[in-house]
This record gives C-alpha cells, structure tokens and sequence, in this order.
C-alpha cells in the first residue's frame, strides 16, 4: 500500500518539477517545444510496451517514463503562448 502511494507521489512530482523548469528557462523550451512532445510521445509509448513485457523491473521503468510524461507535458503547457 505504502508502495504503491510513493509511485503516485512521484508521478505527481512531475508537475511541480515541470512548472519549475518552464519558470526558469523560458527562452530554450521555445525552440524545445517539439522535441519535448516528442520526448513525451516517445515516453508513453515505450511505457505502455513496457506494461505488457515480462520485464524484472517493469513497475520502476514505467513510473519513471511516466514522471517524464508527466514533466514534458507539464511544461509544453505553461509555455504554451
């Protein structure tokens, strides 16, 4: 149980961590912005192959490719003006 709510937590860490990078280099994610969709495409895509490999250590994979989901979406949609 405990587990499970620290991989929520960290997941949800994104959000702020994202928020924090969009304040602090808003002239580099302009011309990022399309590799940073790409890098979260890219990101749920190989999570979801993960999710349905036989892989030893496929929860801690998934929830850091998520984290960057999370991260790369945040940001794309601060600075999105």
């Amino acid at each position: 149980m405990i587990k499970e709510i620290l991989y929520f937590v960290i997941v949800i860490l994104g959000i702020p961590a994202g928020l924090f990078i969009s304040k602090l280099c808003k002239d580099e994610i302009k011309s990022w912005r399309v590799r940073l969709i790409g890098m979260g495409i890219i990101s749920l895509v190989l999570g979801i192959v993960v999710f349905f490999t036989g892989f030893e250590y496929k929860i801690s994979v998934m929830i850091s490719l998520f984290f960057v989901v999370i991260f790369c979406l945040t940001i794309v949609l601060k600075n999105q003006r």
